[in-house]
């Protein structure tokens, strides 16, 4: 791996782990084995390696959530596989956690790409709602972006509430009672 592969990577670990204010460069240095001349070489600043760390992190999600919604089978259990999906709960989500630092809600820079991850989400489960409305899966009243929002804001509630427990019931429990409503909308 390059040192600007490596720095990348380090500061996509550590923006998770620690947040932006969190994240100096020498730690993201230190972590990636690369020197100051190394990182400054590659990036004109601490809030340009965030912005290509975050990006990196934002583009692999939605390959991720893309493959997974855009697989076999009907849209109600695509969206459930993607809810139940394997994941490291009480590490959250690490868009998510963006969206609890001050200092990358307030730099446009860093938000810009949290804000698109989000929107990008929204719309993609919306889409995948809509199919279901529109091959009979779900009723037709359902409103796909509501819908969407709705699933998205669980899926994150779900992170925060097993964070603050310490246990990754609570998270489960969201989905559940998440994927419970989809289902109440199902047609039978």
């Amino acid at each position: 791996m390059s040192a600007r592969e490596r720095l990348v990577e380090s500061a996509r670990e550590l923006l998770w782990e620690r947040g932006y204010v969190g994240t100096s460069p020498k730690t993201i240095q230190e972590r990636a084995e690369a020197g100051q001349g190394s990182m400054y070489h590659h990036f004109a600043s601490k809030q340009d390696l965030a912005r290509a760390a975050i990006d990196r992190t934002a583009e692999e999600m939605r390959e991720a959530v893309d493959a997974q919604l855009s697989g076999p089978g009907p849209a109600v259990g695509r969206i459930a596989a993607y809810l139940r999906r394997e994941r490291d709960v009480l590490r959250g989500c690490p868009i998510g956690r963006l969206t609890q630092d001050p200092d990358v809600m307030a730099t446009p820079t860093l938000r810009g790409p949290v804000e698109e991850t989000f929107a990008w989400l929204r719309a993609r489960l919306a889409a995948v709602v809509q199919e279901g409305a529109d091959h009979g899966e779900l009723e037709s009243s359902v409103d796909p972006d509501s819908t969407a929002a709705a699933i998205v804001a669980t899926l994150q509630g779900g992170y925060v509430l097993a964070r603050a427990a310490g246990a990754s019931e609570p998270f489960e429990q969201a989905i559940a009672g998440i994927l419970a409503l989809l289902d109440a909308r199902t047609v039978r």
